[in-house]
């Protein structure tokens, strides 16, 4: 019996093929934008929501953003921040432009402990921080125990 070697490199395996070319429409459209999709974009600015024992803290990234151009509002159990981020009026040629600017929109959903009578909005440094705190009734209590 005689054992033919077939040459892998030869041979053309479909799934590699296919990962080629995404590979290759990839560089093709590649903007300079590291891990974006063809059709990805920035629909809202990024956002951060944590819980400590006193409440909650929301923190926005908002380079750019003046205070005058935002709007915060607590409604259906939801705190939205709209605002717009203006782009400079002057004559500019961009060789890479990869900031943003126009008109933004991020709803994010309270959890029910949230007390909307407790809610501080600071903007510093282009990050907005939202703290909201816990309403009384639902917080965690510690209870002692008594030894008899």
């Amino acid at each position: 019996m005689n054992l033919i070697l077939r040459n892998r490199n030869m041979e053309r395996d479909p799934l590699e093929e296919l990962e080629r070319a995404q590979r290759e429409l990839s560089r093709f459209f590649d903007f300079g934008l590291d891990n974006a999709g063809l059709f990805d974009r920035m629909l809202a600015p990024a956002a951060d929501f944590l819980e400590n024992e006193e409440g909650y803290e929301l923190f926005v990234d908002l380079p750019g953003v003046d205070r005058k151009d935002l709007e915060l509002t607590v409604e259906n159990g939801a705190l939205t921040v709209k605002g717009e981020k203006k782009e400079t009026k002057e004559d500019k040629r961009f060789f890479r432009k990869e900031t943003w600017s126009g008109s933004f929109r991020r709803t994010v959903p309270l959890p029910q402990a949230a007390d909307v009578e407790k809610v501080v909005a600071e903007l510093k440094d282009g990050v907005l921080t939202v703290r909201i705190g816990k309403r009384e009734e639902l917080k965690p209590r510690q209870i002692t125990v008594a030894a008899r």
